[in-house]
Protein backbone atom coordinates (compact mmCIF):
# COMPACT_ATOMS: atom_id res chain seq x y z
CA UNK A 1 0.00 0.00 0.00
CA UNK A 2 1.56 3.83 -1.25
CA UNK A 3 1.50 6.15 1.84
CA UNK A 4 1.72 9.76 1.86
CA UNK A 5 2.51 11.35 5.42
CA UNK A 6 2.24 15.11 6.36
CA UNK A 7 3.98 16.38 9.62
CA UNK A 8 6.37 18.86 10.61
CA UNK A 9 8.63 17.72 13.32
CA UNK A 10 11.65 15.73 11.34
CA UNK A 11 12.23 13.57 14.15
CA UNK A 12 8.47 12.35 14.08
CA UNK A 13 7.68 12.29 10.15
CA UNK A 14 11.18 10.23 10.19
CA UNK A 15 9.62 7.67 12.65
CA UNK A 16 7.10 7.34 11.04
CA UNK A 17 7.57 6.34 7.76
CA UNK A 18 10.01 4.09 8.95
CA UNK A 19 7.47 2.17 11.17
CA UNK A 20 5.03 2.15 8.01
CA UNK A 21 7.88 0.44 5.83
CA UNK A 22 8.76 -1.92 8.23
CA UNK A 23 4.92 -2.71 8.42
CA UNK A 24 5.41 -3.37 4.56
CA UNK A 25 3.79 0.09 3.13
CA UNK A 26 5.59 1.81 0.89
CA UNK A 27 5.92 5.60 1.57
CA UNK A 28 5.62 7.76 -1.57
CA UNK A 29 6.30 10.92 -0.20
CA UNK A 30 6.99 12.77 3.34
CA UNK A 31 6.28 16.49 3.47
CA UNK A 32 5.85 19.02 5.70
CA UNK A 33 3.55 21.16 5.08
CA UNK A 34 -0.21 21.49 3.15
CA UNK A 35 0.78 22.69 0.34
CA UNK A 36 3.30 19.86 -0.42
CA UNK A 37 0.43 17.24 0.90
CA UNK A 38 -2.32 17.81 -1.38
CA UNK A 39 0.96 18.15 -4.47
CA UNK A 40 1.88 14.77 -3.58
CA UNK A 41 -1.54 13.23 -3.44
CA UNK A 42 -2.20 14.61 -7.11
CA UNK A 43 1.65 12.93 -8.13
CA UNK A 44 1.44 9.47 -5.86
CA UNK A 45 -1.66 8.98 -5.57
CA UNK A 46 -1.38 6.96 -2.39
CA UNK A 47 -3.75 4.59 -0.90
CA UNK A 48 -4.00 6.92 2.26
CA UNK A 49 -2.25 10.06 4.32
CA UNK A 50 -1.19 10.29 7.76
CA UNK A 51 -1.73 14.32 8.53
CA UNK A 52 -0.78 16.17 11.29
CA UNK A 53 -3.62 18.27 12.13
CA UNK A 54 -1.53 21.65 13.03
CA UNK A 55 0.79 22.09 10.38
CA UNK A 56 3.29 25.45 9.09
CA UNK A 57 2.39 28.39 8.81
CA UNK A 58 0.46 29.16 11.50
CA UNK A 59 0.19 25.30 13.36
CA UNK A 60 -3.54 26.24 14.03
CA UNK A 61 -5.47 23.47 10.96
CA UNK A 62 -3.72 23.47 7.75
CA UNK A 63 -3.26 19.83 8.28
CA UNK A 64 -6.91 19.80 9.06
CA UNK A 65 -7.92 22.12 5.70
CA UNK A 66 -5.81 19.83 3.52
CA UNK A 67 -7.23 16.32 4.76
CA UNK A 68 -11.22 18.10 3.73
CA UNK A 69 -10.03 19.26 0.81
CA UNK A 70 -8.70 16.06 -0.21
CA UNK A 71 -12.32 14.09 1.18
CA UNK A 72 -13.66 16.41 -2.05
CA UNK A 73 -10.68 16.02 -4.47
CA UNK A 74 -9.23 12.81 -3.79
CA UNK A 75 -11.70 10.83 -1.98
CA UNK A 76 -10.31 8.08 -3.21
CA UNK A 77 -7.37 8.92 -0.78
CA UNK A 78 -7.79 7.48 2.81
CA UNK A 79 -7.15 10.24 5.78
CA UNK A 80 -5.81 8.98 8.74
CA UNK A 81 -5.04 12.76 11.16
CA UNK A 82 -3.00 12.72 14.35
CA UNK A 83 -3.50 15.35 16.47
CA UNK A 84 -1.57 15.95 19.87
CA UNK A 85 -5.38 16.82 22.13
CA UNK A 86 -8.75 15.62 21.59
CA UNK A 87 -10.15 18.70 19.23
CA UNK A 88 -13.81 18.29 18.96
CA UNK A 89 -14.40 20.65 16.19
CA UNK A 90 -11.66 19.07 14.10
CA UNK A 91 -12.87 15.07 14.52
CA UNK A 92 -16.38 16.50 14.08
CA UNK A 93 -15.49 17.92 10.58
CA UNK A 94 -13.47 15.48 9.50
CA UNK A 95 -15.93 12.67 10.41
CA UNK A 96 -18.88 14.55 9.42
CA UNK A 97 -16.54 14.52 5.58
CA UNK A 98 -16.17 10.87 5.91
CA UNK A 99 -17.77 9.00 2.86
CA UNK A 100 -18.29 5.27 1.74
CA UNK A 101 -15.33 5.82 -0.29
CA UNK A 102 -11.91 5.90 1.11
CA UNK A 103 -11.22 4.97 4.85
CA UNK A 104 -10.85 7.66 7.85
CA UNK A 105 -9.24 7.87 11.08
CA UNK A 106 -8.68 10.15 14.05
CA UNK A 107 -5.63 9.38 16.10
CA UNK A 108 -4.05 10.78 19.45
CA UNK A 109 -0.07 11.25 18.75
CA UNK A 110 0.62 8.89 21.81
CA UNK A 111 -0.60 6.17 19.72
CA UNK A 112 2.14 6.17 17.11
CA UNK A 113 4.20 4.53 20.26
CA UNK A 114 2.19 1.33 20.17
CA UNK A 115 3.96 0.37 16.94
CA UNK A 116 1.54 -2.78 16.22
CA UNK A 117 -1.05 -0.97 16.82
CA UNK A 118 -0.55 2.37 14.67
CA UNK A 119 0.48 -0.16 11.91
CA UNK A 120 -2.63 -1.72 12.30
CA UNK A 121 -4.62 1.44 12.15
CA UNK A 122 -3.17 2.82 9.21
CA UNK A 123 -4.01 -0.60 7.15
CA UNK A 124 -7.42 -0.45 8.70
CA UNK A 125 -8.22 3.23 7.11
CA UNK A 126 -5.99 1.99 3.68
CA UNK A 127 -8.34 -0.44 3.34
CA UNK A 128 -11.66 1.39 3.84
CA UNK A 129 -12.53 1.27 6.93
CA UNK A 130 -12.18 3.39 10.26
CA UNK A 131 -9.82 3.95 13.21
CA UNK A 132 -10.48 6.70 15.88
CA UNK A 133 -8.78 6.75 18.87
CA UNK A 134 -10.04 5.36 22.19
CA UNK A 135 -9.98 9.10 23.67
CA UNK A 136 -11.39 10.74 20.84
CA UNK A 137 -14.78 8.02 21.10
CA UNK A 138 -15.08 8.55 24.45
CA UNK A 139 -15.27 12.38 24.30
CA UNK A 140 -17.56 12.45 21.63
CA UNK A 141 -19.68 10.18 22.86
CA UNK A 142 -19.57 12.12 26.61
CA UNK A 143 -20.41 15.13 24.90
CA UNK A 144 -22.71 14.97 22.38
CA UNK A 145 -26.06 13.79 23.23
CA UNK A 146 -25.23 11.69 25.98
CA UNK A 147 -28.56 11.73 27.41
CA UNK A 148 -29.49 9.63 23.87
CA UNK A 149 -27.38 6.95 25.06
CA UNK A 150 -29.62 6.74 27.92
CA UNK A 151 -31.68 4.27 26.41
CA UNK A 152 -28.84 1.85 25.99
CA UNK A 153 -27.32 -0.65 28.58
CA UNK A 154 -23.99 -0.83 30.14
CA UNK A 155 -22.96 -3.18 28.20
CA UNK A 156 -24.07 -2.28 24.73
CA UNK A 157 -22.53 1.27 25.35
CA UNK A 158 -19.24 -0.92 26.13
CA UNK A 159 -20.15 -2.59 22.18
CA UNK A 160 -21.12 0.81 20.85
CA UNK A 161 -17.56 2.54 21.97
CA UNK A 162 -15.90 -0.63 20.37
CA UNK A 163 -17.40 -0.07 17.07
CA UNK A 164 -16.92 3.57 17.23
CA UNK A 165 -12.88 2.63 17.20
CA UNK A 166 -13.22 0.96 14.17
CA UNK A 167 -13.62 -2.61 15.81
CA UNK A 168 -14.87 -5.89 13.95
CA UNK A 169 -17.40 -8.03 15.59
CA UNK A 170 -14.99 -10.31 16.39
CA UNK A 171 -12.19 -8.39 17.61
CA UNK A 172 -15.73 -6.67 20.18
CA UNK A 173 -16.43 -10.19 20.91
CA UNK A 174 -12.19 -10.75 21.61
CA UNK A 175 -11.75 -7.36 23.80
CA UNK A 176 -15.29 -8.01 25.72
CA UNK A 177 -14.88 -11.77 26.49
CA UNK A 178 -18.14 -12.59 24.42
CA UNK A 179 -18.68 -14.69 21.79
CA UNK A 180 -19.26 -13.37 18.20
CA UNK A 181 -23.15 -14.37 17.86
CA UNK A 182 -23.80 -12.20 21.94
CA UNK A 183 -21.84 -9.13 19.93
CA UNK A 184 -24.27 -9.59 17.00
CA UNK A 185 -27.13 -9.33 19.23
CA UNK A 186 -25.90 -6.21 21.13
CA UNK A 187 -25.19 -4.64 17.86
CA UNK A 188 -28.57 -4.77 16.44
CA UNK A 189 -30.45 -3.91 19.77
CA UNK A 190 -27.96 -0.67 19.56
CA UNK A 191 -29.45 0.08 15.81
CA UNK A 192 -32.88 -0.59 16.97
CA UNK A 193 -32.59 1.43 20.23
CA UNK A 194 -30.99 4.09 18.48
CA UNK A 195 -33.18 4.06 14.97
CA UNK A 196 -30.21 3.44 13.22
CA UNK A 197 -30.57 0.77 10.14
CA UNK A 198 -28.19 -1.88 10.17
CA UNK A 199 -25.77 -1.69 7.07
CA UNK A 200 -23.50 -4.56 5.57
CA UNK A 201 -20.17 -2.90 6.20
CA UNK A 202 -18.42 -2.25 9.48
CA UNK A 203 -17.09 1.02 8.53
CA UNK A 204 -20.74 2.54 6.88
CA UNK A 205 -21.90 1.57 10.39
CA UNK A 206 -19.71 3.34 12.80
CA UNK A 207 -19.89 6.34 10.45
CA UNK A 208 -23.86 6.07 10.98
CA UNK A 209 -23.50 5.81 14.67
CA UNK A 210 -21.52 9.02 14.84
CA UNK A 211 -23.10 10.84 12.64
CA UNK A 212 -26.46 9.90 14.81
CA UNK A 213 -24.40 10.86 17.94
CA UNK A 214 -22.92 14.39 16.39
CA UNK A 215 -26.31 15.92 14.85
CA UNK A 216 -27.87 15.53 18.42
Amino acid sequence: MRVVIAEDLALLREGIARLLEEGGFDVVASVDNGSDLLRAIVVEKPDVSVVDVRLPPTFRDEGLRAALELRGSAPETAILVLSQYVEHTYAAELLAQAGSSGGVGYLLKDRVLDAADFVEAVRRVADGGTALDPEVVSQLLGNRGSHRLDVLTPRELEVLTLMAEGRSNAGIAESLVLTVGAVEKHIASIFQKLQLPPSDTDHRRVLAVLAYLQER
